[in-house]
C-alpha cells in the first residue's frame, strides 16, 4: 500500500494521526480551520497556525466505489469505498478516506451497498496511523 507523502505544512497532520489523533490546522490569527494544510490563512493572510483536535465524528458528504484500473496493490482490493467526510466540529473541513467494517480492517471490508450520503461516521486509525472511517450505528 502507499504511504502518505508529507510536506512541511501537512507533516503535523500525519504526526498526530500516528498517535491516533485527528487534528486540523487552524489560523492562530482569526481562528478559521483549513484543510488541506497550508502556510497562509486564506481568510486573513496570517502565517500563524495551530493544530486543533477534533472529535473525529462526521457524515459522509460524498463517496465513490473504486474499480480497476487502479495502482497495483489497490486493484486487487477493488471494488472498495472511498468517502469524503465532513467533520461535525469543523464543517468546512472535508477529509477523504476509506470506509471500513472495523478498526484496522482492509479497505474492501465494507459492503458498498451500506453507504448513504449523510451516514454518520467516526474516525479510526490503522496501525500505521492512516485515518479510516467507520459507520456509526443508528
Amino acid at each position: 500500500m502507499l504511504t502518505p507523502v508529507t510536506d512541511t505544512d501537512g507533516a503535523p497532520f500525519w504526526e498526530y494521526a500516528a498517535r491516533g489523533e485527528l487534528r486540523v490546522q487552524a489560523c492562530a490569527g482569526c481562528g478559521e480551520v483549513r484543510f488541506p494544510p497550508r502556510p497562509c490563512c486564506p481568510h486573513c493572510g496570517s502565517f500563524a497556525c495551530e493544530w486543533r483536535p477534533t472529535d473525529g465524528r462526521g457524515r459522509v458528504w460524498s463517496y465513490v466505489v473504486a474499480h480497476p484500473p487502479l495502482l497495483p496493490g489497490y486493484a486487487e482490493r477493488a471494488p472498495y469505498p472511498v468517502v469524503i467526510v465532513e467533520l461535525d466540529d469543523a464543517p468546512r473541513v472535508r477529509l477523504v478516506g476509506n470506509l471500513v467494517a472495523a478498526p484496522g480492517a482492509p479497505i474492501d471490508s465494507l459492503d458498498p451497498r451500506l453507504i448513504r450520503i449523510g451516514a454518520r461516521v467516526r474516525v479510526s486509525f490503522t496501525a500505521d496511523g492512516l485515518p479510516q472511517w467507520l459507520l456509526e450505528q443508528p
